[in-house]
C-alpha cells in the first residue's frame, strides 16, 4: 500500500506520461476492483484495514493529536491470522499510535520494520513523532523494537527488508502475511536523483519531480518484489494486493489544470486525476478512490475489472477468508470480496458506505461536525454534504448535481447516515485524550543511543 499516490498515477489508469511498467503488469495479471473506496486520509484507512470496520469506530478521527491511535479493544487482522498459523510482518508505515501499547509488535505483528508518526521525520506536539531528525535517505528504522541505522532510500529499504523476511518464511515453509506500507509518495517529496532526473529535465519543480519520482521508484520495487516471488515459486500460493491509502495528494502532484512541464518535443504536461473531482482530504470520489489489484495465479482469472463498489472495510474479511481465519465477533462490518473476485457478476447486495473527513480541532464536539465534510455512497449515487447528489454511473466526474431530481434518494442516504453517526459517536474514544508530554520514539531513540547505541542495519542477502 502506497501513501498519497491515489488512483490517477498508474499507467494503466490512463495516465498520459508516468512510467509504471511493473504496476501495469500487475494490473494485467490481476482482478481489478475499479471502484475501491477508502478514507480521505491515511491513518483512518489503515485502521479500517486492520479491523474491518469504519475508522471512526476505531477511535481514529484524525492523523495526529492522539486521534490516530487505534482503539486497543479491536482485534487486528494479524491477530486473527495468527490463530490459523500465520506469521505477520510490517515494513514501512504503521501510523496507528506511537505509544508502546499501540505499536504493531503489540497488535499481532511478529516482525516490525517501521518508522514512526505519519511520515519519516514528522513530529507533532503529542505522542505522534518519528525518530528525531529522521530523513528519507539513510533513516533510523525501528526493527523489532530496536533502532537501526540504515543506508539507502526509504522505499528501497522497506522492500528489501520485506523480501528478506519473506525469504525466511519461504525457507521455513511458514504461512505469512507481509504488509509492505511505503511512506512514499507522501511529502516531503524526495526521491533518488535517478528517479527525479527525467522530470527535472521536463521542467518539473523539485517537489513535483520528487512526487512522481517516488512513484516510479515504487514501481521499480514492485517489479523487484514480483520477480523474487516468481523466482522463489511463491506466486502459485500467494495472493498479492496492491492499493493506495487515499486519493492523490494535491501537494507534489501539481495543481489540476495547470501545466507542470513539457516534453522535449514541446508537449505540455498536466497533472492527471482520472477526470475525478477531489484530491486527498476530500469526500468526493477523487479523495477516496484508489487502485486495488488482486493477483492470485491459478485461482483468479486475470485481467478483469470488477465495477462493484468496494471499500477498505472489506480487506480484513477478504484476507481472513483466504486464510480460513474467523472474524472477531461483532467487529467486522465489511464483506469478503472473494465472490466478486471469482465472478464479477456474483450476487452482491447494495449498501451504503460512509465517509467523513474528521480532523476537527481537539476539544471540539464531534456532533457539531456531523453534517460537515461527509459523503454517502452506494453503487449508483454519491451524496456529498446535505445538498449535492451525483449519479456516479452517468456522471463519474460529478459535474451535475441531481438532488432536485432525486430528493427521495438523498433523504434515504441522510437518514442512514444519521443513524450511522449516532451509533458511531460513542466509539470515538480518543476525543478527550490529553496531548502526551513525551514523544515515545524520541525517548526510545535517545535512551538506546545513550546505552547500547544505534547499530548499522545489515540488509538480507537476496
Amino acid at each position: 500500500m502506497t501513501d498519497d499516490q491515489g488512483y490517477g498515477p498508474v499507467g494503466r489508469h490512463g495516465h498520459p506520461w508516468i512510467q509504471t511498467p511493473h504496476m501495469d503488469q500487475l494490473y494485467d495479471t490481476s482482478v481489478r476492483f475499479s471502484r475501491m473506496l477508502v478514507a480521505p486520509t491515511c491513518a483512518p484507512t489503515r485502521s479500517a484495514l486492520m479491523t474491518g470496520r469504519h475508522p471512526m469506530r476505531n477511535g481514529v478521527t484524525h492523523t495526529i493529536l492522539e486521534r490516530e491511535r487505534m482503539t486497543l479493544d479491536a482485534v487486528t487482522l494479524p491477530q486473527a491470522l495468527k490463530k490459523v498459523g500465520y506469521t505477520s510482518g510490517i515494513f514501512g508505515k504503521w501510523h496507528l499510535g506511537d505509544e508502546d501499547e499501540y505499536q504493531p509488535n503489540h497488535r499481532g505483528f511478529d516482525e516490525t520494520f517501521i518508522h514512526g508518526a505519519g511520515g519519516i521525520g514528522q513530529a507533532y506536539d503529542c505522542s505522534c513523532a518519528d525518530a528525531p531528525g529522521n530523513k528519507y535517505f539513510d533513516p533510523a528504522i525501528r526493527h523489532n523494537g530496536k533502532f537501526v541505522k540504515t543506508e539507502g532510500f526509504c522505499t528501497d529499504l522497506f522492500f528489501t527488508a520485506a523480501l528478506g523476511w519473506i525469504q525466511e518464511k519461504k525457507e521455513a515453509d511458514d504461512p505469512f502475511f507481509a504488509y509492505i506500507v511505503t511512506n512514499a509518495p507522501h511529502g516531503p517529496f524526495l526521491a533518488p536523483d535517478a528517479d527525479k532526473k527525467r522530470f527535472l529535465e521536463m521542467g518539473f519543480s523539485e517537489s513535483e519531480a520528487g512526487f512522481y519520482g517516488m512513484i516510479e521508484n515504487i514501481d521499480d520495487n514492485v517489479g523487484r518484489l514480483m520477480a523474487k516471488l516468481e523466482e522463489w515459486k511463491l506466486l502459485d500460493n500467494t495472493v498479492v494486493i496492491f492499493m493506495s491509502d487515499n486519493g492523490m495528494t494535491g501537494g507534489g502532484s501539481g495543481r489540476l489544470g495547470k501545466p507542470i512541464g513539457k516534453t522535449a518535443d514541446g508537449e505540455v504536461l498536466y497533472p492527471y486525476n482520472a477526470k475525478m473531482k477531489g484530491l486527498k482530504g476530500s469526500s468526493d470520489e477523487g479523495g477516496v478512490r484508489v487502485p486495488f489489484f488482486v493477483r492470485w495465479d491459478g485461482h483468479l482469472t486475470p485481467n478483469r475489472d470488477v465495477d462493484t463498489v468496494a471499500a477498505h472495510i472489506d480487506v480484513f474479511p477478504t484476507i481472513a477468508a483466504l486464510a480460513g481465519a474467523e472474524l472477531p465477533a461483532g467487529q467486522v462490518e465489511g464483506r469478503s470480496l472473494l465472490p466478486l473476485a471469482e465472478n464479477e457478476n456474483a450476487d452482491w447486495k447494495d449498501r451504503y458506505l460512509f465517509t467523513h473527513q474528521g480532523r476537527w480541532k481537539t476539544g471540539e464536539e464531534p456532533n457539531d461536525y456531523q453534517w460537515k465534510h461527509f459523503a454517502v455512497r452506494n453503487q449508483k449515487y454519491r451524496l456529498v454534504g446535505e445538498n449535492a447528489l451525483f449519479d456516479m454511473e452517468a456522471d463519474p466526474s460529478q459535474k451535475t448535481n441531481v438532488i432536485d431530481q432525486h430528493p427521495d434518494v438523498a433523504q434515504a442516504m441522510k437518514t442512514a447516515y444519521d443513524a450511522w453517526w449516532k451509533e458511531t459517536r460513542p466509539m470515538m474514544v480518543n476525543e478527550t485524550a490529553k496531548m502526551s508530554p513525551t514523544k515515545p520514539f524520541f525517548e526510545a531513540y535517545y535512551s538506546q543511543e545513550k546505552g547500547e547505541g544505534i547499530p548499522a542495519w545489515v540488509p538480507p542477502k537476496l
